[in-house]
């Protein structure tokens, strides 16, 4: 018989997926996950701006999902409401509308995804003439629009997108292009002017909840690019004409 004994094992080491989850590295995506939820807390009150800007700094800091983590701990599950009360009994409380009108941020998941034509023109060119896009069209992820000696009209009140966040890429050179956005979609301005310039002075308010994300780029020489916010032309129609009685003659 043999006086040899059996090794004792030795002590596994820890496989890669027994790492702890929040000492794995965060990547881009997961911080603009974060920083949509964010941007959606805002918009919902939870958030007020200085808290965002703190926020938001942080999560494009962060390395590890440790780090993401407590950024949106204490904000509930986007759509998730809090328990209410029970309501008193007595007549429901009267709005100053009847349903959503056309174009409010109720309406935003049905326009962002699809819809309007396939395959449609990416580009728009004026060359000493214009062009324009109204009405109910469809945004691609990315638009190039081109302005020289001559001028463009892109109203996105009525329009659908094609993703969540689109970017229009505008060159105007001696010419001038003016996009038109409604309350609550995000607009970031990233464009370059040469004796010319990029201005965006309307202000659009906090992201409305689901509403697209417009980023506007380009080069403006001799020329410019100028940003509005205009709510959508049908919203709230009834609303001057209920508010006062009609006259009859």
């Amino acid at each position: 018989m043999s006086d040899e004994r059996p090794e004792k094992p030795l002590p596994q080491e820890p496989v890669p997926s027994e790492k702890p989850l929040p000492d794995l590295r965060a990547s881009d995506a997961d911080r603009e996950r974060v920083v949509d939820r964010l941007r959606d807390a805002v918009a919902e009150g939870r958030l007020d701006m200085d808290e965002f800007e703190e926020r938001l700094e942080a999560a494009y800091k962060s390395r590890t999902y440790a780090e993401l983590e407590p950024l949106t701990r204490d904000l509930p599950a986007l759509g998730a409401t809090a328990p209410v009360a029970a309501a008193p009994v007595g007549p429901a409380p009267i709005g100053l509308t009847k349903g959503a009108a056309a174009g409010s941020e109720s309406a935003w998941p049905a326009r962002i995804g699809g819809g309007g034509p396939a395959g449609g023109p990416a580009m728009a060119v004026a060359v000493m003439s214009g062009f324009q896009r109204k009405g109910n069209w469809t945004v691609p992820a990315r638009f190039h629009a081109v302005a020289f000696w001559g001028g463009g009209e892109l109203d996105l009140r009525e329009a659908n997108f094609a993703e969540r966040e689109v970017v229009i890429n505008c060159v105007a050179v001696m010419g001038g292009i003016e996009i038109t956005v409604p309350p609550g979609v995000e607009v970031d301005v990233r464009g370059i002017g040469v004796m010319g310039a990029f201005d965006q002075r309307d202000n659009p308010g906090p992201p409305a909840p689901g509403a697209p994300r417009v980023v506007v780029t380009g080069f403006a020489f001799w020329g410019g690019v100028e940003i509005k916010v205009k709510p959508p032309k049908n919203a709230n129609p009834n609303r001057i004409s209920k508010s006062k009685p009609r006259k009859e003659l």
